[in-house]
């Protein structure tokens, strides 16, 4: 027993120490991450307040610019007026204020023409009333852009047309250029921040940047998308002019959902690595042990082979007497039992043969074999006949020895006295025999010990029958032998299964 507490003092330290390492490295990794994750997160809220920054800033250069282009048309309606009270004023009336008016206008594009759409006068236009007569064609067109003014003089009816000035149409370049910046720069952002420019009804992707085309293409994938966005942070609302409210939504860069999921992925990879590592050391060392007791078992059978066919010939010898007739019967049957001995360390030493066999009356051979040799106090009462007829693959020899091995397990539990009820079920495709005993028993933690080499409760025991005769019933028989059930001062039952076919 002592060697399993030390196996089990070093594994337990072993794996102690192992989570201290490992816990160590994470907690390294973790502090590492969350630096990483925090300079990420930090650079992202940068990012958002300067968008935020920049739609106010485009905000309020468009709510500019649309003042500036009502003060324009206020100017060319108060331009008109002037013109009018100048052509209609008398003689005596001071003109002087209404000609500094319509002098004043020296930037806003202005054509006055009649009913017909010829051109009676013009202001600040790249064409001479000598070349250009009617108002038509293109420049027509771009005159109409915003809606003329009617002029009334008397009986007759005046247009004035107009348009942006230089001033302002260079101004709504720049702001055309701010505009096409902003969005440039939401959606190629240094941060890598997945970023999506919707519509104002929230349906239409306006644009997108760090958004594979995978998403943009699937609906579903794209509301879940939004989704997830609007939950991590408000979408940034722009107002264009011309182009109506624009929202932008974004969410954690890729690198910061990846540095967020890094320690439990750095976890299961270690664990993974860790469980393989043990699997394949466990798997070499129960090979190299299986090599070394495969090893032992044939050099026994060899050392036992020499001495048994000595004795053979010696008994050959011995039955030309007469006078030692009464001891030959003892002899042979001596040496039979040791060349069953041989032979079950030669067939635990190679794959033993499996045929069709009697189970009921192999059972039977070892009680009678256990019974001659066990005391009176001690009664077997097996449940079924001897002739049953249950035949399946079975090596007699070395199941002959599990059955000798768990009957004296149970004759020294019971400490000479005592019963030992040996029964048999089928079951589906397999037989249950199960052998119990009214022995001392053992607690429910030592179910699996009893099986390990070593494991022994009598002084004198090596701690080996029950290790071999699970590997006899478990790897050559396929099947299966375990503690059924025991209870300290009551006793305990043994089950084997051994598959029909």
């Amino acid at each position: 027993m002592d060697i399993y507490r030390r196996k089990r003092f070093w594994k337990w330290g072993l794996f102690i120490i192992g989570l201290m390492i490992v816990n160590a490295s994470l907690m390294f990794s973790n502090n590492l991450v969350k630096k990483i994750a925090s300079d990420e997160r930090k650079k992202v809220k940068i990012w958002a307040n300067a968008i935020q920054q920049k739609a106010n800033l485009v905000n309020y250069t468009n709510d500019f610019f649309k003042k500036v282009k009502e003060e324009e048309r206020k100017r060319v309606e108060i331009w008109a007026e002037a013109t009018k009270r100048l052509i209609n004023a008398g003689i005596n009336e001071d003109l002087s204020f209404y000609t500094q008016i319509i002098a004043g206008n020296t930037t806003i594009p202005v054509v006055l023409t009649d009913e017909n759409k010829n051109i009676i006068a013009v202001k600040n236009v790249d064409f001479s009333t000598d070349s250009v007569k009617v108002l038509e064609g293109r420049r027509l067109s771009d005159f109409s852009k915003i809606e003329p003014i009617v002029v009334s003089y008397g009986e007759f009816v005046n247009y004035l047309y107009f348009k942006e000035s230089l001033l302002f149409s260079e101004l709504r370049n720049v702001l055309n250029d701010l505009t096409e910046s902003f969005f440039s720069e939401v959606v190629v952002n240094s941060a890598s921040v997945p970023v999506l420019i919707l519509d104002s009804a929230k349906t239409k992707v306006f644009s997108s940047g760090n958004v594979s085309d995978d998403i943009l293409n699937d609906k579903d994938r794209l509301h879940d998308l939004i989704k997830t966005m609007e939950a991590q942070n408000p979408p940034i609302v722009i107002d264009f002019e011309g182009q109506g409210k624009k929202y932008i939504y974004y969410k954690d860069s890729y690198l910061l959902t990846q540095l967020r999921y890094y320690p439990f992925v750095q976890l299961i990879v270690v664990g993974l690595f860790l469980i393989v590592a043990y699997i394949i050391f466990n798997t070499t060392r129960k090979a190299e042990q299986n090599k070394v007791w495969v090893g032992m078992a044939k050099e026994t059978a060899h050392q036992l082979g020499t001495p048994i066919s000595s004795m053979l010939a010696w008994l050959d010898f011995i039955e030309t007497d007469d006078k030692n007739k009464i001891y030959i019967d003892e002899l042979r049957n001596d040496i039979k039992r040791l060349q069953d001995v041989s032979s079950r360390f030669s067939n635990i030493g190679s794959a033993p043969d499996l045929p069709m066999t009697s189970l009921a009356e192999t059972i039977y051979n070892s009680v009678r074999y256990i019974r001659a040799r066990s005391s009176k106090k001690v009664a077997i009462n097996v449940l079924f006949r001897e002739n049953e007829t249950i035949e399946i693959p079975l090596n007699e020899n070395l199941f002959g020895w599990v059955m000798e091995n768990l009957l004296k397990n149970a004759i020294d539990a019971m400490e000479g006295e005592g019963s030992i009820t040996i029964s048999l079920h089928r079951v589906a495709r397999s037989i249950m025999l199960d052998v119990s005993d009214t022995g001392k028993g053992f607690p429910k933690s030592q179910y699996k010990a009893v099986f390990r080499p070593g494991f022994t409760t009598k002084k004198r025991g090596w701690g080996l029958g029950l290790t071999l005769s699970k590997r006899i019933i478990d790897e050559y028989h396929k099947g299966r032998l375990y503690v059924y059930s025991s209870v300290p001062g009551k006793g305990t039952t043994f089950r084997i299964v051994l598959p029909l076919k």
